[in-house]
């Protein structure tokens, strides 16, 4: 049977994030009713991440390595301040943040990035075993936005 480091996985999922939703890949058929799946593969890995919900939403990413469930994040996010931020902005300011990140190699450690519809910011602790994060975005001074987030190996 093959097995596969750490490394190798946190270097697939990062991948996999920036050719999935950052890349606005195309969603495939979902594999729950009302769920927005997106899908990523290279090699032995393979990649699913599932939501529901838009202004505020809910989903789990899942990496199979073999066809096996070996890592999983759950996260849910939402608009705070609807009269001032919509999913429209949040989107466009998560994208761009996510993207400069994932260039850098990583997914997890705390990062901050500037936009001209606000500040992204993401704080986390742990590593890709096992994790906890939040990310949100600031404008005009004030939390517009949330997502909480974690997740680690699966074992069976």
């Amino acid at each position: 049977m093959k097995h596969f480091s750490t490394e190798e996985l946190y270097a697939f999922i990062v991948k996999a994030k920036a050719n999935s939703y950052v890349a606005r890949a195309p969603k495939c058929l979902p594999s729950r009713q009302g769920a927005h799946d997106i899908q990523f593969q290279n090699g032995d890995f393979q990649y699913l991440d599932s939501y529901f919900g838009g202004t505020d939403f809910l989903g789990q990413e899942i990496v199979y390595f073999n066809s096996q469930p070996v890592w999983a994040m759950n996260y849910y996010g939402r608009i705070i301040e609807p009269s001032l931020f919509d999913v429209e902005k949040a989107g466009i300011v998560v994208l761009d943040s996510l993207a400069k990140l994932y260039e850098t190699g990583h997914f997890l450690g705390d990062s901050v990035n500037e936009t001209p519809l606000g500040t992204y910011y993401d704080t986390n602790s742990g590593t890709v075993k096992s994790f906890t994060g939040y990310e949100w975005i600031k404008y005009d001074g004030k939390k517009v936005y949330e997502l909480h987030y974690h997740g680690g190996l699966i074992k069976a």
